[in-house]
């Protein structure tokens, strides 16, 4: 029993799923493990376990849902990231406004997630809002990374990507806007996969059609984020961007994957500067895809503007959806956030209707990229894990940045595409860091691009490097 943790998710669940262990077996190992490593690392602040062990007594007397088919968890115990929802359990967003709410209902993806057989043991840390990719907050203090406490985990879902590195727990969510789903799964040797708008549903929200930021699974190898996946999917009224559940599991994608034909490698989008290492590894990471035998370019779409696009669109979104938390709360607010509304706030109508059209015809571009190649590639975050002591990165290879969003233009321009996108760990720096290589498909084609991490995965044989101790 002391090695559950080391188990991958589905074979817990199988273990689960044979009656060989039980939910609170699995619950009881979480809690030894995060008794264990969370002191240094601070992933999981918030806990669950009497929640917890309830959900799973019930779900042994056949009170509680298992989940079906493809989606079924049996009781896996999984982390939730401090931005979503768990009824009855304090959800804080990293905000000292929140730092005492404890909501009566969960989110639509936490009860989608329950609904299948996953079971709630914590909160995992977040930056307020989930703004910036370095996680810390006023309420929690900061999350380490489990390869070197001295570094960051990033963020925003940099709690959920260090727990799961540290053996805590077997799956957890993220959300992501502009990387916070790939940037802490790059950081931290994990996996990080950014769905299409609408696969998974989230809510209720008092803004539901925002099209920028969506929630994903996060896992420590491909096989166990699609098993996840299936377990977060279908048609919710109540999110009207809900799509429904596809016919074929993303389980059985990834297990009859098949290597594509071809491959773009881009390590920079064709503007941004990139750390050299990080350009160095994943160019040879890249290689890995002509290796399977598929066709190998140096090529990417025309992401002309996006930095400019990303800034408008994600600062009017600032201003739309925390106008209260301005109007009453300015004082509690961390910097960047204020420095985020106001940009907000002054932009024009013509501002943001040229951002949504320059938006648009990037899409189309992107679009048409693909009806040549089959994916493309690139690193998943401009730098290795830095300084957790460092709020953002201020220059990267010799280019120097004035603002906290600027180093996440990367995969913000994927954001701006709608693409799915996944981060798979690729390789290490001359420290030991971990390196992720971002990989992204079409619009809605997140079977191929799972299929192609798995193939990919399997290349690199680094899947097993996690879980570790903390040092």
């Amino acid at each position: 029993m002391t090695e559950l943790h080391c188990l991958t998710a589905r074979a817990a669940v199988a273990l689960l799923k044979k009656g060989e262990v039980t939910p609170l077996d699995l619950i009881d190992a979480a809690e030894k493990r995060i008794a264990a490593t969370d002191r240094p690392l601070n992933a999981m602040p918030t806990l669950c376990l009497g929640r917890a062990r309830d959900h799973a007594r019930r779900m042994m007397a056949g009170k509680a849902p298992k989940g079906r088919g493809a989606a079924a968890l049996h009781g896996l115990p999984i982390a939730v990231k401090d931005l979503d929802a768990v009824a009855g359990v304090r959800t804080t967003q990293g905000s000292p406004i929140y730092a005492d709410v404890v909501p009566e209902r969960s989110d639509i993806l936490v009860e989608m997630l329950e609904a299948n057989g996953a079971i709630v043991v914590g909160k995992s840390n977040t930056p307020e809002f989930g703004a910036g990719a370095q996680t810390y907050n006023q309420v929690f203090g900061v999350t380490g990374n489990p390869w070197d406490l001295s570094k960051t985990c990033a963020g925003s879902s940099g709690g959920s990507a260090a727990a799961l590195a540290a053996g805590q727990v077997w799956l957890a969510t993220g959300s992501d806007l502009g990387g916070s789903l790939r940037t802490p799964a790059s950081f931290c040797g994990v996996i990080g996969f950014r769905p299409s708008s609408g696969r998974v549903p989230t809510g209720p929200e008092g803004m539901p059609f925002g099209m920028m930021s969506v929630a994903g699974p996060m896992a420590r190898n491909v096989g166990d984020c699609a098993l996840m996946l299936d377990a977060m999917v279908g048609e919710v009224p109540e999110d009207p961007r809900s799509l429904p559940r596809p016919a074929t599991s993303f389980q059985a994608a990834v297990a009859k994957a098949r290597p594509p034909k071809r491959v773009a490698f881009s390590p920079d989008l064709g503007f941004l500067p990139i750390d050299p290492e990080v350009r160095r590894v994943c160019a040879e990471a890249a290689r890995r895809f002509e290796a399977m035998g598929a066709r190998l370019d140096a090529a990417c779409p025309d992401f002309s503007g996006a930095d400019a696009i990303f800034q408008t669109l994600r600062a009017a979104g600032f201003a739309m959806s925390m106008a209260a938390e301005y109007a009453n709360h300015r004082d509690k607010l961390k910097p960047e956030i204020i420095w985020n509304i106001e940009k907000g706030q002054t932009l024009s109508v013509e501002a943001i209707g040229r951002a949504e059209r320059e938006r648009g015809a990037l899409f189309h571009r992107v679009f048409a990229f693909f009806k040549t190649y089959d994916l493309l590639v690139t690193p998943a975050a401009m730098v290795p894990p830095f300084d957790k002591t460092i709020p953002w990165v201020t220059e990267v290879d010799g280019r120097r940045f004035d603002n906290y969003v600027d180093w996440l233009i990367l995969p913000g321009a994927i954001t701006l595409a709608g693409c799915p996108a996944i981060s798979v760990p690729c390789g290490f720096t001359a420290t030991g860091l971990p390196i992720g290589l971002q990989i992204v498909g079409p619009p809605r084609a997140e079977a191929r691009v799972l299929a192609a991490a798995r193939l990919f995965e399997d290349a690199t044989g680094l899947a097993d490097r996690v879980p570790l101790d903390p040092s």
